[in-house]
């Protein structure tokens, strides 16, 4: 009997399968049939494209977000003659990231619509790959307690965070007395080198084009503006329990290092890699191990020179106004950092549905936060309470500023 042969197939919900990290990861997958076997899949709207992952898959479960896109599904599969049971709604979709026999959960629902069922997955004591950002921005240390109380595995797809838990110690319980400091690196996005004074007429089509990376149009346009990479800030304060001040970001144009860590004697350990996200995928799936990632390896005798900006230079604090609100709400009240999510998804939609300018999401943001009081939220509902309340706030912010 080979090693193949001892090795029990790990069984893996998808949460947003439709999307640029589901697919990424149904194509991990795909390279690993004898190591993985998909158990549910869960979209929002893509019906044809969630039809050819059940008829390649065969998952036993396969979620839609609404009825209306639910019972289509479930008419063509039906019509295929397949055996996937078709759900759909909220909790359809936290039951199968809870369900008994699913031993992972890929979490790449966009916003803090995951939020419910990242935490169905933590409290299940799931391996919880968490490619959803939200979650973790908008439930914060109530999150975290989830994680805890539930005796799940946290791993990070985030190409930074998982760069970062990549570049630590194993020991977990050893990270504060030997870390000085979390570097994340950030591309800079399309406008590194914009004049700051014309990004009021920045249209979505730029925004959403990216230079490195291939991702959905609500993180490209957190990309243009770098709020993305505020959200990761908040992100790897509850993920690796370090004060805000510990945290750095230095834009990297190659997105070649994905980020770092600076430990207490100077010396830093870094991850480096394409700039393509099956390498995060694969290792939060086969972790401790490393498998095949599908991914082009880095080809050092071609690859460009690796340059670093501050932040505080190049006019970068003028271009991306929006970074620095993300030490400013993890120094707030704990709901804030939920405020400032709901807030920025508002824009966003409201800026790709061209309503508001570019650089009026950061006045949206902004005026959201200085609105909208805060206090800890104590459980799954005052976080949504919290949400609806942002949404409806940053939603008239929306009207009063747009064009």
């Amino acid at each position: 009997m080979n090693d193949l042969e001892n090795i029990v197939k790990q069984r893996i919900a998808i949460l947003g399968s439709t999307g640029s990290i589901g697919v990424s990861t149904l194509d991990v997958i795909a390279r690993h049939s004898d190591r993985f076997e998909v158990f549910a899949l869960s979209a929002s709207t893509q019906i044809d494209l969630m039809l050819q992952q059940c008829v390649q898959f065969k998952p036993v479960f396969a979620v839609m977000a609404s009825e209306p896109h639910g019972r289509a599904l479930e008419q063509k599969c039906q019509a295929l003659n397949l055996t996937t049971r078709v759900l759909w709604g909220a909790p359809a979709i936290t039951m199968i990231a809870s369900h008994e026999q699913v031993d992972a959960v890929m979490a790449a629902i966009v916003g803090a619509a995951g939020l419910a069922s990242c935490l169905g997955a933590a409290r299940a004591g799931k391996r919880l790959l968490l490619a959803n950002k939200e979650a973790l921005v908008v439930g914060g240390d109530y999150f975290m307690q989830a994680v805890k109380q539930g005796g799940a595995k946290l791993l990070p797809i985030d190409s930074e965070h998982s760069a970062v838990f990549q570049s630590l110690p194993d020991d977990a319980a050893s990270w504060a007395r030997q870390i000085d400091k979390i570097i994340l690196t950030a591309s800079g996005g399309p406008f590194r080198q914009r004049d700051p004074l014309t990004l009021r007429d920045v249209t979505p089509e730029q925004a959403c084009a990216h230079p490195n990376w291939v991702m959905g149009r609500k993180i490209s346009v957190d990309s243009a503006t770098m709020m993305n990479k505020a959200l990761e800030v908040i992100e790897a304060r509850f993920l690796f329990d370090v004060a805000p001040d510990q945290i750095e970001v230095v834009i990297h144009p190659q997105s070649v290092i994905h980020s770092m860590v600076q430990y207490k004697d100077n010396s830093v350990v870094a991850q480096l890699g394409t700039p393509d996200m099956k390498v995060p995928i694969a290792y939060g799936l086969s972790w401790p191990d490393r498998i095949a990632s599908g991914a082009a390896a880095l080809n050092f005798r071609s690859m460009a020179d690796m340059t670093f900006e501050s932040l505080d230079s190049n006019g970068h604090e003028q271009r991306f106004p929006g970074l620095k609100l993300a030490w400013s709400v993890l120094k707030a009240p704990s709901g804030t950092t939920a405020v400032l999510n709901a807030a920025n998804e508002v824009a966003v939609a409201a800026f790709l549905d061209r309503q508001i300018r570019f650089d009026q999401i950061h006045v949206v943001n902004l005026e959201t936060l200085e609105t909208v009081a805060t206090a800890s939220p104590q459980s799954l509902e005052d976080l949504l309470a919290l949400d609806a309340l942002s949404r409806d706030v940053a939603h008239r912010m929306v009207r009063r500023v747009g064009v």
